[in-house]
């Protein structure tokens, strides 16, 4: 069996994600969603901030000018 690059879901609290990765949906798509809730888009364009229902895991976003204030 062929090993994934995927990284675990829900495996951390917290994750710093850039523009460059928006939209933002929980869990990422570079995680692995078999043993994960299902999909949800998180607005964190406005605030530079955004926290999942499911699973409580914190976004913010790296290159805001929100973040950095």
């Amino acid at each position: 069996m062929a090993e994934s690059n995927s990284i675990e879901a829900n495996a951390e609290r917290h994750y710093e994600v850039s523009r460059a990765e928006l939209p933002l949906s929980c869990p990422t798509p570079a995680m692995k969603l078999w043993n994960s809730h299902p999909r949800v888009y998180l607005p964190i364009e406005a605030t530079g901030r955004a926290q999942c229902p499911y699973c409580s895991a914190v976004y913010t976003l790296s290159d805001s000018p929100v973040a950095e204030a």
